[in-house]
């Protein structure tokens, strides 16, 4: 491979990557808005631009995957690279189901609008705990990917237990609550629904860190013990 030609191929992976970055940002904002619109009467608007900007993260997606093949087709690319390639196909997929997860919040938000919920009980508050759980493994994931930084990925993948963790401290809570008053089962529910959503984010991130691990260490680390996960990071 000439120096131009190889001075080309590294700009198109870069390209690539700085696209999935793009794309990972909006997702961020997705879940941002969703949330607030969880919390106030007035973010409508927050809520409709959730929803309207799925289109765009499927889009995204689907321009990536393109890039990607045309990459494999033109390149033929060795095996690192080509780690690469497989490791950014599998973080757009996630990319693109966190988009899902915060659409389905955004379209919670919206049913309970419609019903003029009263303001959030303080005893929900924990929801907003698992949001920026949520939120941090996603962006501490991205930022692992953008500098291929295996052991801040095994440190996401450690986070998953404290978010599945809130995860069922806040279903119990739910629980109650509907035991002591019933007229609360349909909010409750819902609620139930956008932490779920939550908890899935954690766990789509938490599979772009194991996607990270891969891309460094030439492993796949998916379904692995996390002490040997952290182990296999350090190494």
């Amino acid at each position: 491979m000439t120096e131009h030609i190889s001075k080309q191929y590294d700009q198109d992976l870069e390209a690539i990557r700085s696209r999935m970055m793009q794309m990972g940002g909006l997702v961020e904002s997705q879940i941002r808005s969703a949330i607030a619109g969880l919390s106030s009467i007035d973010e409508v608007t927050g809520i409709d631009q959730v929803i309207a900007a799925d289109a765009k993260v499927n889009e995204l997606e689907v321009a990536i995957d393109e890039d990607l093949r045309q990459v494999i087709v033109r390149r033929q690319p060795a095996a690192s690279d080509l780690r690469l390639i497989v490791a950014v196909s599998k973080a757009v997929t996630d990319l693109e189901r966190i988009g899902d997860e915060a659409t389905k919040i955004a379209r919670m938000a919206r049913e309970l609008q419609a019903v003029g919920r009263p303001a959030p009980s303080p005893r929900l508050a924990p929801l907003d705990h698992v949001a920026e759980i949520a939120l941090g493994m996603l962006r501490k994931s991205l930022d692992a990917f953008a500098r291929l930084d295996a052991a801040a990925a095994a440190r996401v993948i450690g986070e998953d237990r404290a978010i599945d963790a809130e995860f069922q401290a806040i279903v119990r809570q739910l629980i109650t609550f509907m035991m002591e008053d019933p007229r609360t089962i349909t909010t409750s529910i819902n609620i139930l629904w956008v932490a779920k959503a939550l908890e899935r984010i954690g766990d789509h991130a938490k599979n772009i860190a194991e996607q990270v691990i891969y891309i460094v260490k030439g492993r796949d680390v998916r379904h692995t013990p996390f002490a040997e996960v952290q182990r296999e990071a350090m190494r």
